[in-house]
């Protein structure tokens, strides 16, 4: 096992890690900048080391820095977190060049999930089923004007290095595709530095399903479920749930089989998300992978009593996975619900200020994971996330009813700080969320119906 965990990241999950390093009995090291300095991780940890200033190109994404703070506290480990260096495989090998073990996946293999028409591929002989389209990167208008007349409209063109919601664009006709195609290799290049693209069909309204599971370098992995993210807003997650409401236990089974197979095939290890887009008709298909923990890994955590962080620390120290996937038991229905510092009403711009109120819910099977309090100071320099309210119950009605009442005991204030709470208790009392039958485009139109309703009541 690991003598000390350097966490390259900052917020909610370099908190998490560093409880979990405290649990299994490693020191932690927290980095951070300048407007940082307060921060919780850096009480929590055991060391802390200052990287540079607001700007993430001169912190947290200066990798000299980070490899410095950590030669200098003498970590044999390097936990990424997710965002910022989490899928760098350059950072990765970087890591293992300077003796110290990245805890993800390695560079190689990371690469190859990164680029999302290698991964495609590598799945689809895997045997994971994918939607219509290519699985090599289209070069010419002429070629995805071929493909799309192939598979029929709507197609939507992503871009090979894309990730987050961005470098995708969904075509509706023959006649719009050329300008499309155009628009999205620039925003490909300008974001990623890659003008790749690939095509495929659009699938209308999906429910937006992902695969948890982790590998060890034995030759062994787990899932631990699947989770819910179809409440979304331009492709950026806003409420998960596990399980899916969608999936019978017989599904859930397979897909979670050809999840862990497909991962195995490639050599991975470590924890990672297969992400899959799920039709009406019980159909999945493959969309991509992401090579590290992500934000809503809690709801798994909830429904079956593991601890997906120190799983993650534990296999990459080349340990064997602590469960079979026999002793993963699924139990209840957990929801998490993203609490950002955005006003919704202004096209959830973020919001900055001093908190003067933090006051987190509590009460059975209520948690919270966030590096927030009294007196802290929401930055403008880094994501708008403040807090992950999660909740469990033995029924989806019931855990939704608990996560209603947590958010009214969240009580978060402070000069020209807005958040998302009043937005998710909205949507937790439409009756659509309630049914369970809310696809990828509900807070679309659940916002349109809103914007309506405003103008009716003037």
């Amino acid at each position: 096992m690991f003598e000390k965990v350097l966490i390259a990241n900052r917020g909610e999950i370099a908190l998490r890690v560093a409880r979990a390093c405290r649990e299994l009995g490693i020191k932690s090291v927290a980095v951070y900048s300048t407007v940082d300095a307060e921060s919780a991780v850096v009480r929590l940890a055991d060391e802390a080391v200052q990287i540079g200033p607001p700007a993430v190109g001169r912190s947290y994404l200066h990798i000299p820095s980070i490899i410095g703070a950590a030669q200098k506290t003498g970590a044999d480990a390097i936990h990424p977190g997710y965002g910022f260096l989490s899928e760098d495989p350059y950072f990765a090998e970087i890591c293992e060049n300077e003796g110290m073990t990245f805890i993800g996946p390695k560079p190689d293999v990371m690469e190859k999930v990164g680029d999302k028409a290698t991964a495609r591929d590598l799945m689809s002989k895997a045997g994971l089923p994918l939607l219509p389209g290519t699985v090599d990167p289209v070069n010419t208008v002429d070629e995805a004007r071929d493909i799309a007349d192939d598979i029929g409209y709507p197609v939507i063109i992503k871009a090979v290095a894309g990730g987050g919601g961005r470098g995708m664009s969904v075509v509706w006709s023959r006649d719009e595709l050329p300008s499309l195609y155009r628009s999205t290799r620039a925003t490909a290049q300008a974001v990623f530095k890659d003008s790749a693209v690939y095509v495929e069909r659009y699938l209308e309204a999906p429910y937006h399903t992902e695969v948890q599971l982790v590998c060890d370098s034995h030759g062994s992995g787990v899932y631990f479920g699947e989770r819910d993210c179809s409440v979304q807003r331009r492709h950026q997650k806003l409420i998960e749930e596990a399980p899916s409401v969608h999936l019978t236990p017989e599904m859930r089974k397979d897909i979670g089989e050809r999840a862990v197979a497909g991962a195995l095939s490639i050599g991975y290890t470590g924890a990672g998300t297969m992400e899959f887009l799920l039709d009406h008709d019980g159909n999945l298909a493959f969309m991509e992978m992401n090579a590290r923990i992500q934000v809503e890994h809690p709801v798994s955590e909830m429904i079956t009593d593991c601890d997906l962080i120190q799983e993650q620390i534990r296999v990459a120290a080349g340990e064997k996975l602590s469960v079979t996937q026999d002793e993963v038991v699924f139990k209840g229905h957990a929801i998490e619900c993203r609490i950002n510092a955005e006003d919704p009403d202004m096209n959830f711009a973020p919001t900055a200020g001093r908190l003067d109120t933090y006051v987190a819910p509590g009460g059975p099977w209520t948690r919270v994971d966030s590096h927030c309090y009294p007196g802290w100071t929401v930055s403008p320099f880094y994501d708008s996330l403040i807090a992950k309210l999660i909740v469990w119950a033995p029924d989806r009605e019931r855990a939704i009813d608990r996560m209603e009442r947590a958010l009214a005991e969240f009580d978060i204030s402070g000069r020209g700080v807005k958040t998302t709470i009043p937005f998710h208790q909205r949507i937790l009392r439409h009756p659509q969320f309630r049914s369970g039958d809310v696809t990828t485009d509900f807070v679309e139109q659940f916002m349109a119906e809103e914007k309506q309703l405003a103008a009716a009541t003037g």
